[in-house]
């Protein structure tokens, strides 16, 4: 056979691995031979994928390894949230070395697409004499806005935490507040996640080249300047969910929902067009009971219908969500809130959602994009306020709902009336139809455009594949 043949590797965690299949799927129906190494765990979707007709194999590997002396039900990234607990994870990434190797040794692919956690995949891509591409499943503001964050440290110049600092060398003029700046970069002791930081920027520079889940109309800027002032080789190549967008695969996207998607759909028909706000805040996104509190009251006091997605995670030891009491009863008809998963495409897809209040996760915000959907920002940790800025300032498709603080564990700090005075700006009066929905379903029709044949995504992907045809004849 001489087309190539693609080793992808996605990280324990549906964030990451939603994409990777995507990206899998898009290869195959490409003529490309792919491949997926995968724990048990999350090998649901994938065998889901291969039973709709996507000619996807499926490589299983047990994570954790038995030699990590991990317990056998730490099967997630979602599960290791102290550092302690980092640096086990870490320990055993590495052993899946050698069993992934014997993979690669029997099958002999021509290219291996690595999550950025598999650092040493640039090593073993180097011994068997292919490429690793790196696939970050963010965008170029993040990854340049990171960049610029670690060469810099601009935050180390300001006086206090809430003095705003510019991040330099970026084509527009980015403020952040140094609580918006983890910790662990903040300060100079060394730690695990700290450690294994430094190994994936590392293995990053040393890779072939990034595919990125963007359009090149998206964010042009930022497209160059990582191609051009930062020297790196990459490939847009989304949105990746419209190149796979069945009505099946839009309703059970990752998954399985919490609700009925008919229930759902039914319930939106009710509503008037742009009437209804959906909240949700990805798998990870968790709250104190304080901050639920607020929350519920900010919805409330907005006098918006509503959807609004809580969960406890993917770790089974956070505690089940605490609505206030009385909340329910107080919203019956005017709001659905469904405790796990979401079918969230299908929901921000519907005539009625008129705002989206998201974490800024990179995926949730492609979606809403997608669908043309203005969002109210809240990001809580990972690149998430760099995506919050492409939203707000750079696209201008949403507002910010003013969070101050990275936080990974139960996050707190916004007053109920912050998201309150959000919803209302963006979904009353004519600020809606006139700004944000204006622009919000400009970026939908880009990013349709950049999917069809001859658009700048499918100009890229075609442009990659050929490059790695050539390479595996050379």
């Amino acid at each position: 056979m001489n087309q190539p043949h693609i080793f992808f590797l996605p990280l324990m965690a549906h964030g990451h691995l939603i994409p990777m299949l995507e990206l899998a799927k898009l290869f195959s129906s490409r003529g490309v031979r792919t491949t997926i190494i995968s724990n048990p765990a999350f090998s649901e979707p994938i065998v889901n994928a291969q039973e709709s007709g996507f000619d996807i194999g499926l490589k299983m590997i047990k994570f954790p390894p038995r030699e990590s002396g991990l317990p056998d039900h730490m099967v997630s990234l979602t599960q290791f949230i102290t550092d302690e607990l980092i640096g086990k994870f870490a320990k055993a990434v590495d052993l899946l070395q050698e069993p992934v190797e014997k993979f690669l040794q029997e099958s002999n692919p021509s290219c291996i697409v690595s999550d950025m956690f598999w650092t040493w995949t640039v090593d073993t891509a180097a011994k068997f004499g292919i490429p690793r591409l790196l696939f970050h499943g963010t965008g170029f503001l993040p990854m340049c806005a990171s960049e610029q964050m670690w060469l810099h440290k601009p935050y180390k110049k300001v006086f206090s935490d809430f003095e705003p600092f510019l991040l330099p060398n970026l084509p527009h003029q980015l403020r952040f507040v140094r609580t918006q700046v983890p910790e662990f970069q903040q300060v100079e002791i060394e730690s695990h996640f700290s450690k294994l930081l430094d190994r994936v920027r590392e293995s990053d520079q040393r890779s072939y080249g990034v595919i990125v889940n963007s359009f090149y109309e998206l964010e042009p800027d930022y497209s160059d300047h990582f191609k051009k002032v930062l020297g790196r080789k990459a490939w847009s190549i989304g949105p990746l969910l419209l190149w796979n967008n069945g009505d099946e695969e839009r309703a059970q996207r990752g998954k399985k929902s919490a609700i009925d998607a008919q229930e759902c759909l039914t319930w939106l028909d009710s509503k008037k067009p742009n009437s209804v706000v959906y909240m949700c805040f990805g798998s990870m996104g968790i709250f104190t009971h304080a901050q639920l509190h607020e929350t519920a009251k900010g919805i409330e006091a907005s006098g918006q219908d509503f959807i609004w997605v809580t969960s406890k995670g993917e770790n089974e030891d956070k505690n089940e969500d605490d609505i206030p009491e009385g909340f329910e009863e107080r919203t019956k008809g005017k709001g659905i809130i469904i405790r796990g998963w979401a079918p969230q495409v299908m929901i921000l897809n519907h005539p009625s959602i008129g705002a989206f209040v998201t974490h800024c996760g990179w995926n949730s915000m492609l979606e809403a994009v997608c669908a043309g959907v203005p969002m109210v920002t809240w990001p809580l940790c990972a690149e998430q306020f760099f995506n919050e800025k492409l939203v707000t300032e750079v696209l201008k498709i949403g507002v910010p709902v003013g969070s101050k603080k990275w936080q990974q564990g139960p996050a707190e700090g916004v007053p109920g009336e912050a998201l309150t005075e959000a919803i209302r700006h963006i979904m009353v009066g004519e600020a809606y139809e006139m700004r944000f929905n204006i622009r919000a379903k400009t970026c939908k029709e880009m990013a349709r455009t950049a999917v069809e044949e001859g658009g700048s995504s499918y100009k890229d992907l075609s442009a990659l594949i050929a490059e790695l045809e050539h390479l595996k004849h050379m």
